[in-house]
């Protein structure tokens, strides 16, 4: 079990559980088509921000397999919600999880994701306990492919047209780390 002692500070972000309050800024980016290009989903309307929103707000927790939390990510010193990451866990049986990241475009390019994203490891394998954190991605988003290595994270598949999105076929790479590899890190 997930519970997280929120607020989650690191060197500049705040992760914490999303409130009421960011549905302005969250619609903001997840309407945006350049956020919505890799994802699963199109460009959110604000009754489909609204509604993820309401769903990241009721599962602040991991308590059982299948259960992911979305964490925000504020800036320290601006209180702005720069992003989100998430953590799923996969199996029980398997110690496995997921990790995601969603940022907006205003703030990429600051190594707020990589900040964000080496905490919700380190909750992941620490916290949780898990042998295994896999990161998924379109082939074509260089740039979270990009975070995934710099994590440490190893490429360990890249499926050439595996499933069609928004119609049509799309790559996936699968990104790994390990318990072992976390330690080893640290």
């Amino acid at each position: 079990m997930l519970k997280p002692d929120y607020p989650i500070r690191t060197a500049r972000l705040i992760l914490r559980q999303f409130a009421d309050s960011d549905l302005d800024t969250l619609h903001a980016y997840h309407s945006l088509p350049e956020v919505a290009r890799f994802l699963l989903w199109e460009a959110r309307t604000r009754a489909e921000s609204a509604k993820s929103l309401k769903f990241r707000i009721e599962h602040p927790t991991i308590e059982k397999e299948g259960d992911g939390v979305v964490f925000a990510v504020e800036h320290q010193e601006t209180g702005e919600l720069v992003g989100e990451v998430n953590l799923r866990w996969l199996s029980v049986e398997q110690g496995s999880g997921e990790l995601g990241f969603i940022f907006d475009p205003r703030h990429q390019g600051h190594g707020y994701a990589r900040e964000a994203t080496v905490e919700v490891l380190r909750m992941g394998f620490e916290q949780l306990g898990l042998h295994r954190i896999i990161g998924r991605a379109d082939g074509r988003n260089a740039a979270s492919a990009k975070l995934m290595e710099r994590l440490g994270m190893r490429k360990e598949a890249h499926f050439v047209q595996n499933e069609i999105v928004k119609g049509e076929w799309a790559d996936e790479v699968v990104y790994a780390m390990l318990a072992r590899e976390w330690k080893a890190r640290s």
